[in-house]
């Protein structure tokens, strides 16, 4: 608030979509508050859609400040399905390896998008492993499995049983993988999220509403 007592200013982008088919309000922890338009939508809904969502768009930029805060905290370390490892720079290197409790990285510029390729191997190797375990349990199969990095989904399952994970789940724990898969698995017997596919989620990962708050709560802090 400011001296009158109405909301202080925020500071926002405006996007035009050829896509859009309404105005849509997103809080980014890179592009800060960003306002997408339909093309031809005038240039005052975007004001008008801030002034509506001020309190959501409040509530969201202290959530990513918070998330800053706990990755800021991490030190010389990154998180690995609810576990820590610790970085050991060599300079010189060109990949980020495992060893142990140890995640050797390279030095500079370098380290950062060597972490992110050792996240999306490794996301390879744990969701599959657990993907062939729940649907061998159940009797169910899918046809192929992609690792992305998708800004607003944690996973998805096509209706041709293409299942794709975001690799920032290994920076949660491992419930909430858990519980993930066995989410895209649930949607090979139904695809919508009707109350038959919450019934049988239920069934099978009978916590699951501890980690969808889990990710609600922490997602943002799903970041490298």
């Amino acid at each position: 608030m400011d001296a009158s007592g109405l909301p202080s200013a925020i500071e926002y982008a405006v996007r035009r979509s050829d896509r859009a088919r309404r105005v849509r309000v997103t809080v980014d922890p890179t592009r800060g508050v960003e306002v997408v338009l339909p093309r031809r939508a005038p240039e005052r809904e975007a004001a008008a859609a801030i002034r509506e969502l001020t309190p959501w768009i409040e509530r969201r930029v202290a959530e990513l400040e918070r998330a800053r805060a706990a990755v800021a905290s991490r030190g010389n370390s990154v998180p690995y399905l609810g576990g820590a490892l610790q970085l050991v720079v060599q300079p010189g290197r060109t990949r980020a390896h495992r060893r142990g409790a140890e995640l050797l990285v390279p030095d500079g510029a370098a380290q950062r998008p060597a972490l992110e390729r050792f996240y999306r191997r490794a996301a390879h190797i744990e969701v599959a492993s657990r993907l062939d375990r729940a649907c061998a349990q159940v009797g169910a199969g899918y046809s192929r499995l992609q690792i992305r990095g998708q800004r607003t989904r944690w996973a998805s399952c096509s209706r041709s049983g293409a299942m794709s994970f975001n690799w920032r789940l290994l920076l949660g724990p491992e419930s909430v993988l858990d519980y993930v898969v066995w989410h895209e698995v649930c949607h090979l017997e139904v695809m919508d999220h009707s109350p038959r596919f919450w019934a049988l989620l239920a069934a099978r990962c009978p916590d699951y509403r501890e980690q969808v708050r889990w990710l609600r709560r922490n997602g943002a802090t799903l970041v490298l």
